[in-house]
């Protein structure tokens, strides 16, 4: 979990003052990336990749995957409890939205399409993450 759970922003103008004007709009506004846009798509190094929110540890770089969807794709959260899903029928299709268990910034999506051994692929925004090499 973060570090400085008391240091989050109270509400959404101190959110604007730490946030990219991209990473308010996906992580406060569950926006979404144009595909391939993220640099963190081909990170090949050892590390986790974390809430660019609010530094709590989402995926580890273990269980990263290529998806060739165009996001960064992981087949498990780095630990339970870290991620929270809900419910998402916005745009007329039902899904499972991701968001982050400590701020509440919206990551992207899950789905059961993923590789074994959890058959799920977390399609995350990769402005909602930041990459912390080991």
């Amino acid at each position: 979990m973060s570090e400085s759970e008391e240091e989050l922003p109270d509400n959404d103008e101190e959110w604007r003052e730490i946030l990219s004007d991209e990473e308010y709009r996906i992580l406060r506004e569950s926006g979404t990336e144009p595909r391939f846009s993220s640099e963190l798509i081909d990170v090949e190094d050892e590390g986790v990749f974390t809430c660019a929110g609010c530094g709590t540890e989402l995926f580890d770089s273990d269980r990263k995957f290529e998806s060739e969807t165009g996001w960064p794709s992981f087949w498990d959260v780095y630990q339970e409890g870290n991620v929270e899903t809900r419910a998402d029928n916005s745009h007329g299709m039902e899904r499972t939205e991701v968001i982050c268990a400590e701020c509440g910034g919206h990551l992207g999506h899950v789905f059961d399409d993923g590789p074994e051994p959890s058959g799920k692929r977390y399609c995350i925004n990769g402005a909602a993450l930041d990459f912390e090499s080991e």
